[in-house]
């Protein structure tokens, strides 16, 4: 679903992404780990369309279209910090997304899918500006859900989140992955990409410097890991 090879990104002098190849499978999640400026945002940049590649490839979900254009028909992003307009009410935001992206959808079945993600009923109706960031990330999981998006791409999407929450989102993006999605999620929290993915690879200086199946490890060990590889490459 996601298929990214031989990926190259410089800014100025500096080598960002350096040769990356990286797949992620439908039903799959794959956490993408490393250290600040490894490359981690610009590779989704990248997968977006947000970034353009100096060289290499990235297909989504076997689209040949070029990156931004396929993000539009196929995927779904979810940032640390989900953008809402403030002034709109959840089952606006949606609505008001999903015209942007082409989608028909009522506001009877969006309601549907806020409950699904375990938003509360009384915030449905409620303004925006008074959602937690645990309620923003349930919308941007609906907005995934509305537009049937075959790839999910999420930055650092727990971060912040207290520990219920944290584990109610997880739980919401393995129902995605399980119904077929491929979710790259980049973070930071060694502990949630063991629990959550199913795969993980480690960016230092923009290339893949480990890559590990997450079912043959412990958190204990994918710590050592990661410690391990940051040694050698310091």
């Amino acid at each position: 679903m996601i298929r990214i090879e031989k990926l190259h990104k410089r800014y100025g002098g500096r080598t960002v992404i350096d040769n990356l190849d990286l797949h992620v499978h439908g039903g799959e999640i794959y956490a993408l780990l490393g250290p600040n400026g490894a490359g981690k945002s610009t590779t989704i940049g990248c997968v977006l369309g947000f970034v353009e590649a100096d060289a290499g490839s990235i297909r989504l979900a076997g689209s040949s279209l070029p990156p931004a254009r396929a993000a539009v028909e196929h995927a779904a992003y979810i940032a640390e910090n989900v953008a809402l307009y403030e002034r709109l009410t959840g089952v606006e935001n949606v609505e008001f997304f999903m015209r942007l992206a082409g989608v028909k959808t009522s506001r009877r079945h969006i309601a549907s899918l806020l409950a699904v993600a375990g938003l509360p009923e009384h915030a449905w109706h409620r303004l925006a500006q008074s959602y937690s960031k645990g309620m923003r990330q349930k919308v941007g999981i609906v907005m995934a859900l509305a537009k049937g998006a075959k790839v999910l791409v999420l930055d650092e999407p727990t971060s912040g989140l207290d520990p219920e929450a944290s584990v109610a989102f997880g739980d919401l993006v393995r129902e995605l992955a399980d119904g077929g999605a491929a979710v790259l999620m980049a973070t930071h929290d060694l502990f949630r990409a063991q629990e959550l993915a199913d795969r993980c690879g480690m960016l230092v200086g923009g290339q893949l410097a480990g890559e590990w199946k997450l079912g043959e490890l412990n958190a204990g060990e994918l710590e050592r890991n990661y410690l391990d590889i940051l040694a050698r490459s310091a």
